[in-house]
This record gives C-alpha cells, structure tokens and sequence, in this order.
C-alpha cells in the first residue's frame, strides 16, 4: 500500500472478519467480531470496534476533543479498572464527515495504552495486521554470503528468504553458518507479522556495531521457519547473492 509522497490524503475502511480482544489491567474491555479497519496511509491500519462491544463500566468520559480534516470531530474517553487509568484510550467521531459515515457508532484504542490485543486466541504485536502486507518464508539454496569492512560474517546456502510487502528481501541464517563474533544486546522489538525480537551486537577489526543482528525465538505461526535465525541488516552490511553483491537498501532502519 505504498504511496508517493504527493499522493492525496485518502480514508478507507473495509470489514475485518477477525474476533478482535483488548486487555487492560488483566480485564477484557472490548470483545468484538464487528471491527472495521481505517486505512490512513501512510499511518499503519487501526481497528475501530462497536461502543457497543467496548465494556461501558470501564469507560469514562474525558473533556479532551480534537479535529480531523478526514474524519470529523472526536470524542475521547479514559479507560479505568480497578485502580489503572488510560486516559484518552478511546476515541469515537459521533458525527464523522460524509467521506466516512461507517465510523459512526465505532471507537478506536490508542494501540500502547492498552496491554494486549488478541485477533482470535493470538496474541498480537505494534499495530494490526494489514490483510494487504503478505509475509512469504521460503527456503533457498543460494549462497548468500555477509560481510563488513571485508571481513565474512556469514555464509550459507540454507538461507530463509522473507519476503514482506514493501520492505526489503531478509537473509535469515542459521546460526552455525555465522561466523561473527556476536554479543547479546538488551534491546527488543516486535513486530505485527513476525513476533518479538532479540538483538545482537557485532564485532568487526576491533569495532562495534550495535543491534546488527536480530532474531527471533518464537515467532508467530506464519513466520515459523525464520525461529532461531539470525538476520542482518542489509541496510548496514554487504550482503552477496550467488555472488552477486545487492544494493544496500534505503530505508528508515539505514540510519
């Protein structure tokens, strides 16, 4: 769903078959098979849920409203059980303009403040899955073979290729065939498609880069044959396919 940068603003919505649950504060305050999903580019899709099926005992009105040129004028509440609060969690345009009216009689969460999100019994992660970003693994007997400042971190010819919409192609690795001294880094991510990962920090002629390497231990189902992989940022080393060097790839993890 890339989009030029000139492209105009556009809203779209279309039904989300999923059951839908959030948690907050060890209480489920919305359980829905009723979700929509607004699309905004460049802005990741959000849910918006029936009020009807967010628990009305754990809603409170707030005085906080803004202004959406797209949208219309919304309404905010907190979000309080027991003796946590989220303030301004929710949101609901009671009026919204004509380009959008299905969002009348909808709310939406602020993804991060609430605990967990489910779609069905799996938990998930950031933001919901955009149906339209496809995830492939696929196995691969080329020989990919990374390196840094002419030094060989890695090569293989039992490469996982994943392919995920609008982002560059990933080389996981099995950890045998790496050859880089790796050190275990505190930080963690997650991601919607793929899982939480874990990070490893690399070190090069005496030189340390941080977070070069991720992996992930216990990804989601459909990522199932990346686990225990590791990965390198092709933004950040060289990375050659049946010997064939590719490009380093611009992109918001190059910097």
């Amino acid at each position: 769903r890339a989009m030029a940068d000139t492209a105009p603003h556009r809203v779209s919505t279309e039904p989300c078959c999923k059951r839908i649950r959030v948690e907050f504060n060890g209480e489920t305050v919305a359980d829905t098979t009723g979700a929509i999903y607004l699309y905004e580019p460049p802005i990741p899709p959000v849910y918006y849920v029936p009020l009807e099926d967010i628990r009305a005992e754990f809603l409170h009105r707030s005085e906080h409203s803004t202004h959406c040129p797209f949208k219309g004028d919304a309404v905010y509440w907190d979000v309080v059980v027991g003796d946590k609060r989220a303030e301004n969690a929710v949101w609901s345009y009671p009026e919204p303009i004509s380009a959008v009216p299905e969002l009348a009689g909808y709310g939406a969460f602020y993804w991060k403040k609430m605990d967990r999100w489910f779609e069905e019994d799996e938990q998930i992660f950031v933001h919901p899955r955009d149906p339209h970003v496809r995830v492939d693994v696929l196995p691969s007997s080329r020989t990919v073979e990374v390196s840094l400042d002419g030094e060989t971190l890695a090569k293989t010819n039992r490469a996982q290729f994943l392919f995920e919409t609008g982002l560059p192609t990933r080389h996981y690795i099995p950890r045998e065939d790496v050859t880089a001294a790796l050190t275990p880094s505190n930080r963690r991510t997650a991601c919607p498609y793929k899982g939480e990962a874990s990070y490893y920090h690399v070190d090069v002629g005496g030189v340390r880069y941080e977070d070069l390497v991720w992996s992930y231990e216990s990804p989601v189902r459909e990522a199932a044959p990346i686990r225990g992989l590791l990965c390198f940022f092709n933004e950040k080393v060289d990375i050659a396919v049946d010997g064939k060097t590719e490009a380093r790839p611009e992109t918001k993890f190059a910097k």
